[in-house]
């Protein structure tokens, strides 16, 4: 039994050994799996707010003689935002640029649609547009919460790949990058109020 010692206690490393780097490897497929599901609700509260502006836009169209323009440009942006798509597993900084870039559009275009609907006081009275608003901002909301849950499971990820000893055999697994703040969005707002008129 004396002779057969070595090769147990071999054995027995190389066990340990080899489960703890299947810990390391299901950690990390855990931690993917959970950015690509955060992903997913990302892209959900935009397909709602992008269902919600078609619904906006007919509103607008039937309740108003609006300006073609402002509807155009929210049609324009919403149909230029639908054609971005990302694989969560595989996202790169450009990608992420480039969609945020296209809900940017939508966001100013919507802006645009909402304070030119301020010049329509039957628009603004109309029950379907006051609740078409409403999920909108509610949409605008639940945007934020998918984003900020989605940087939280990307920074969980990074931890996860870049610590040592998991960076040792996790080399296939690369950092992903965080949704950042739209362009601009650190200046503050002017407000003006025209008491003139």
């Amino acid at each position: 039994m004396r002779k057969f010692a070595p090769i147990l206690i071999i054995v027995a490393i190389l066990a340990v050994i080899g489960f703890w780097y299947i810990g390391i490897k299901n950690g990390a497929i855990r931690e993917n799996q959970a950015v690509g599901k955060e992903w997913g609700n990302v892209e959900t509260a935009y397909q709602r707010r992008n269902d919600l502006i078609g619904n906006l836009v007919k509103t607008v169209k039937g309740a108003a003689d609006f300006e073609k323009g402002t509807l155009t440009a929210v049609i324009e942006a919403r149909a230029k935002a639908t054609q971005v798509s990302i694989d969560p597993s595989n996202v790169t900084p450009e990608q992420l640029a480039q969609f945020q870039q296209a809900q940017g559009g939508v966001s100013s275009a919507l802006s645009r649609l909402l304070v030119t609907v301020e010049q329509y006081p039957d628009l603004k009275a109309n029950a379907n547009f006051l609740k078409l608003q409403d999920e909108l901002a509610s949409t605008e909301n639940q945007i934020l919460t998918a984003r900020t849950r989605f940087n939280e499971s990307v920074q969980s990820y990074n931890n996860y790949i870049l610590k040592i000893p998991n960076n040792w055999f996790l080399g296939e697994y690369k950092e992903k990058p965080f949704f950042d703040a739209v362009a601009g969005a650190e200046k503050p707002v002017d407000v003006e109020f025209n008491f003139d008129k």
